[in-house]
């Protein structure tokens, strides 16, 4: 067995994998790991600090604090005088990485550490990279409900030695989770990463997340978030999602908002510290707390989105409103509306309904900063470093109280000009007055408190100085109606200073490029990474048996025992013999049209 199994080394940690694949690895998800020991990382020095402990990272260099004024610096010595007369006991601890062990915490406090959840832990790698990458745990405990899993990962928590950490559990999430409702036995981080939507697990997860806890959530169900089918989103998280340029916005929102409703169910409401969408999957990172009156407000947190399906403008519709009254005390009302009128405004189609969603900001700037300071003064604790500091820089620059955003090219699709640069749009929306900002979630998104009548009126001003031939387009047509209307604000396209952001101007790695070519279909293949050399011809015919053509199925096939998805095109010969019919759909097999490409990957 061991001699079939290969290891792979990701930050700290160093995993054997079967080479059979049994086990579920996804090298791309490296960027997930790495972002996720640096919330923790600071989510524990949050923790911990209340309780005199502090953090320190490998790497990590003492920033010396800075003096402003005089008061800061009488601040100062008054902590410097408390601090010398604290008894031994009281004296401040720190909790630093030392090879794979957490130490610098006496014995009598390690139970202040932090007690971690992986609920679906596979190979363990997760685990094992908090225990030797995070300081200040107490324990991890590394759940699967697969047998062969947890036999994997007694093995790779042997092998990286942090047995004193992390404790292998089979187990179904849930019940295990469930398990842990008691306040005493709470974990203090929860962290769900399945194959597919975490649905079935959010309402256990908000039940065993302690006060004020951290719950990591990822759905990699991109194709349901994202609109492609309404209903079944509705089905798993209590919304419909539309199809939008803004959709991968719209999937981190729709999850905070399910978030919030399970949580609501048991007194308990979320804060969101950080939410981002990368690659084909989305991650949220949000603390949970209890609290009767806080959980009224959070109908006034949920919107529901309006979309006209000609232009694309959108408008929010919240559920709840929330108002002052007298002494101090909060009134809660249904909101009133609907925002739009049965027609868009701008081009006279009709909207579609989408939602609810959460409505108020899905970023914690203060803490994003935090995490963002830690990677850029230690560049060398992850590897994806680069790309961390890139993605968290778009994140502090997003305007946090203007929710979803327009795509650069959708407006200039729409009114069917040519695409003005980005520093233009941006430089016009800042010379009207209005605030604008990118989005990580999308490389051309204009994320603007501007009205969408305003920025009508920059396109029609900027199609005045590229102009489109008006005769081709339709009477009907959205561009035509969206065109017939004088501009009634005069754009300015002068490039200003501020439009380009920090982050551009720093060169950044903002949005990830393709990792590899095909990376999203052949991820999970071993020889891709370097895992173990190709597999053989034979048995790669006998694996993608499994995968028959419609012929084989029926036993006309000619290729008998042979078949698989991927065999030549048949001969003229085996075309004749085969009624029209019985033709195999895969691309392969179907001899192509006039004027049809042909190749690897043409469907």
């Amino acid at each position: 067995m061991e001699a079939q199994e290969t290891t792979v080394t990701e930050g700290a940690a160093k995993i054997a994998f079967p080479s059979a694949n049994e086990v579920f690895y996804n090298p791309v998800q490296e960027f997930n790991r790495d972002l996720t020991c640096a919330v923790i990382t600071e989510f524990a020095r949050v923790q911990l600090a209340a309780k005199g402990i502090q953090i320190k990272v490998p790497g990590e260099k003492d920033v010396p604090k800075v003096v402003v004024n005089l008061s800061e610096q009488e601040e100062e010595k008054a902590e410097l005088k408390e601090g010398a007369n604290l008894a031994p006991g009281d004296q401040p601890r720190t909790a630093r990485m030392e090879g794979s062990k957490s130490v610098g915490l006496p014995d009598n406090s390690q139970q202040e550490g932090l007690r971690v959840l992986e609920g679906l832990a596979a190979s363990g790698l997760r685990s094992i990279r908090f225990a030797r990458e995070v300081p200040g745990l107490q324990s991890v405990v590394a759940n699967d409900a697969s047998a062969r899993a947890v036999d994997l990962m007694c093995r790779n928590v042997q092998l990286n030695g942090v047995a004193h950490l992390v404790h292998p559990r089979q187990a179904d999430a849930r019940m295990l989770m469930y398990q842990h409702q008691k306040a005493s036995e709470r974990f203090d981080v929860i962290d769900l990463d399945p194959y597919g939507s975490p649905a079935p697990f959010l309402d256990a997860a908000v039940q065993a997340v302690s006060e004020g806890g951290l719950l990591c959530v990822t759905c990699t169900d991109m194709a349901v978030l994202a609109g492609n089918s309404g209903e079944t989103c509705y089905s798993k998280y209590g919304a419909m999602a539309l199809k939008s340029r803004a959709c991968h916005e719209m999937a981190l929102r729709i999850v905070l908002h399910s978030l919030d409703l399970r949580a609501n169910c048991y007194q308990r409401f979320v804060v969101p510290l950080l939410s981002v969408s990368a690659d084909f999957y989305v991650r949220v990172f949000v603390r949970v707390f209890t609290g009767q009156a806080k959980v009224k407000a959070s109908a006034s947190k949920q919107a529901l989105v309006f979309q006209c399906v000609g232009c694309g403008t959108f408008h929010l519709q919240r559920l709840g409103k929330a108002l002052g009254a007298s002494g101090g005390r909060v009134k809660f009302s249904a909101a009133c509306g609907p925002p739009v009128a049965p027609e868009c405004g701008h081009c006279g189609q009709r909207h579609q309904l989408g939602g609810p969603l959460w409505a108020e900001p899905i970023h914690d700037l203060d803490f994003v900063g935090r995490v963002l300071e830690a990677v850029s003064t230690n560049p060398g604790r992850f590897h994806t470093s680069e790309r961390i500091r890139g993605v968290l820089s778009v994140v502090t620059e997003e305007l946090p109280d203007v929710p979803l955003y327009y795509a650069l090219d959708q407006l200039s699709s729409t009114v069917r000009c040519s695409t003005p640069s980005l520093l233009q749009l941006r430089s016009a929306l800042l010379h009207a007055g209005f605030r604008v900002s990118l989005s990580h979630a999308c490389k051309n998104a204009v994320k603007t408190d501007a009205p969408s009548s305003a920025l009508w009126d920059i396109m029609r001003c900027w199609e005045k100085v590229c102009p489109v031939k008006r005769e081709r387009l339709s009477e009907s047509s959205p561009a035509f109606r969206i065109l017939s209307v004088e501009p009634r604000l005069q754009a300015n396209f002068t490039i200003r200073d501020d439009a380009n952001p920090s982050s551009r101007q720093r060169g950044l790695k903002r949005f990830q490029a393709n990792p590899e070519a095909n990376w999203v279909r052949a991820w999970w293949r071993w020889d891709l990474w370097g895992g173990e050399p190709a597999e053989d011809p034979v048995q790669r015919a006998a694996r993608l048996k499994t995968f028959p053509c419609k012929r084989f199925k029926e036993g006309t096939c000619q290729h008998g025992d042979q078949c698989c998805y991927s065999h030549s095109s048949p001969t003229p010969e085996d075309t004749a013999e085969v009624a029209p019919g019985d033709r195999p759909e895969t691309p392969s097999q179907n001899p192509p049209g006039p004027g049809v490409a042909t190749g690897p990957g043409v469907d």
